[in-house]
């Protein structure tokens, strides 16, 4: 089962024993695809960009996911077409997330080098590639891979974006660093406190100490 017409048969003959499917069952059909197939990174990319031209979520999802069990044929050039797919397939937060927080996350965490390329993201008046800019760097911020990137301006950049999902993407990223640098990012809260939106202040905010949490709160 290597064609993509076999494929999306055999995925449309499992949906259709689902009444209802969620991730869950969408997840559990991309595993079952991922080990009938020819798993080259070539054949996988032909793939899960046929499988994204369909702009059907649960297509996408199994995309995603099969792109990610592949992770380490990943080479630089792999950003190209991930770039490609973000510009052209990302059109809400749950595809940006889902593939930003894991294949393309993983991607620019082992190629850090490459950070310069997803600043230009913060212009794109798609809001989803927005979010990307804060989002792609929170897989490297939780496997404590990220002394290359320059977090803090990826908020600074995005500190006034005018869509909140933009603004909750960033408020993320900073909550996920809050764990790891928990002083960092209290600082830079502390500092930043009057021109940053709420939205994304109160997501910074929200895994820090119990103390600094409640000082914010009273800035």
């Amino acid at each position: 089962m290597n064609t993509y017409k076999e494929i999306k048969k055999y995925i449309d003959a499992e949906l259709a024993l689902i009444k209802r499917p969620v991730t869950k069952d969408i997840r559990h059909i991309a595993h079952k695809v991922y080990l009938a197939i020819d798993k080259d990174l070539t054949h996988v990319i032909d793939l899960c960009g046929q499988l994204l031209k369909t702009e059907k979520w649960h297509y996408k999802t199994i995309a995603f996911d099969i792109i990610f069990k592949v992770k380490k044929q990943y080479t630089k050039q792999t950003f190209d077409v991930f770039e490609s797919w973000l510009l052209t397939y990302i059109h809400d937060w749950g595809d940006c997330d889902d593939f930003c927080t894991h294949a393309f996350g993983y991607l620019l965490m082992i190629y850090p080098d490459l950070f310069p390329r997803i600043l230009t993201w913060k212009d794109h008046p798609n809001f989803a590639v927005r979010r990307a800019t804060a989002v792609i760097l929170i897989y490297a911020i939780r496997e404590n891979r990220y002394e290359d990137f320059d977090i803090l301006l990826i908020s600074n950049l995005l500190m006034h974006d005018e869509h909140y999902l933009v603004l909750k993407g960033y408020g993320w990223m900073l909550k996920v660093l809050s764990q790891k640098e928990p002083i960092t990012v209290y600082d830079y809260l502390v500092k930043n406190h009057h021109q940053m939106p709420r939205v994304a202040y109160r997501y910074a905010l929200e895994k820090l100490p119990k103390d600094k949490k409640n000082a914010l709160m009273r800035l």
